[in-house]
């Protein structure tokens, strides 16, 4: 007697009737459509994905090398996917560390609103500098009380007068190139960029570059630039990271070109990546929530990062403790010259478009 066949309603294919899962696509045949039927893909998805975080977070953080090793092994479902697991960290990561950016952007704004007020720096002897300190200051505030009918002052005119001559500005040393008053004067009257850029020094064949660099200087003049500069900076920081992630990863695959394709060393990578976020987002948390961590502290953990990935390249590519350690610290040394690089681009890019 034949065998009655049904066509799944999801990848059409036929199959015998009284099948509860469709053999080709795993879809259940049964597709009342419930509530459960509606969320059991979003609620089996989530639950899989946190059961698989748990799984994986105690060996991410103390067992270096280990995910990554168990992964080429084939252990493949056991634990969380390890490009999965650095995308969810790091969005953690980003999420926290925006706070600081917004904290030090406040502060950037109000030095640049300093740099913005300073005058030019005029080089004078050591004695002469001496001479303008507090009593000086001082002076001058009282004979412009003493004076104040005459000079046509008010109490409010005074208060500001005191409040700038109060007002610490050791830390400014900030010197301008150009005639910072007439440039001052041409922000004001609403002048073109254009002639600000000329006035300020900007040669008449000025490239792309060396128009963008004056106009990050214009902006620090302006008293805006260095906040939007952080910002601009901070925006680029998650794409480079994508740019450096496969970097780290080629380099390993040149110091162990005889240990699989280069997706083999990009696994290792991800888990490595996931771990420094994951280590700082935590270090950020109880910084901001908790307690604030002693700057010696913060500078040991960040130093034994190294140590960890000592260990992961031993338990991972199984060399000998001499040579992995001295390829160990011959591939940090690189990187760390790509990330200056990289950290000197983003501040110049920031620069040039704040």
């Amino acid at each position: 007697m034949e065998t009655k066949q049904v066509k799944c309603k999801n990848c059409e294919k036929p199959y015998k009737e009284g099948f509860q899962f469709c053999p080709h696509c795993g879809q259940k045949t049964n597709d009342e459509l419930t509530l459960s039927v509606l969320f059991y893909n979003t609620i089996s998805n989530y639950f899989s994905f946190d059961a698989r975080f748990l799984k994986s977070f105690i060996p991410l953080m103390i067992k270096p090398g280990y995910l990554a090793k168990k992964f080429i092994e084939g252990k493949r479902l056991m634990y969380l996917h390890p490009a999965q697991m650095y995308l969810f960290i790091s969005v953690v990561f980003f999420f926290l560390f925006s706070f600081s950016i917004a904290e030090w952007e406040k502060e950037a704004v109000r030095f640049n609103e300093k740099i913005a007020k300073a005058p030019l720096q005029i080089d004078m002897p050591d004695e002469a500098k001496a001479e303008l300190d507090s009593v000086k200051n001082m002076e001058v505030l009282k004979n412009l009380k003493n004076n104040k009918a005459i000079l046509g002052l008010k109490d409010e005119d005074l208060k500001k007068a005191d409040s700038i001559i109060q007002t610490d500005t050791d830390d400014i040393n900030m010197s301008w190139d150009f005639n910072k008053k007439k440039i001052d004067s041409l922000i004001a009257v609403g002048a073109e960029e254009n002639v600000i850029y000329k006035e300020m020094g900007m040669s008449d064949d000025a490239s792309y570059f060396e128009r963008r660099m004056y106009r990050g200087v214009l902006n620090l003049a302006k008293g805006t630039g260095a906040g939007n500069m952080l910002r601009r900076a901070f925006d680029a920081v998650p794409i480079t990271m994508f740019i450096l992630l496969p970097l780290f990863a080629l380099i390993l695959k040149i110091f162990y070109f005889r240990k699989g394709r280069y997706s083999y060393h990009l696994v290792f990578t991800f888990y490595l990546f996931s771990f420094l976020f994951m280590l700082f987002a935590i270090l950020m948390a109880i910084n901001r929530f908790v307690i604030e961590i002693p700057g010696w502290i913060l500078t040991l953990i960040v130093l034994s990062t190294f140590f960890y990935f000592y260990f992961g390249l031993l338990r991972f590519y199984e060399r000998n403790w001499f040579t992995t350690l001295l390829k160990g610290t011959v591939i940090s040394t690189i990187f760390s010259i790509f990330v200056v690089i990289t950290t000197v681009s983003l501040v110049l890019f920031g620069f040039m478009n704040a």
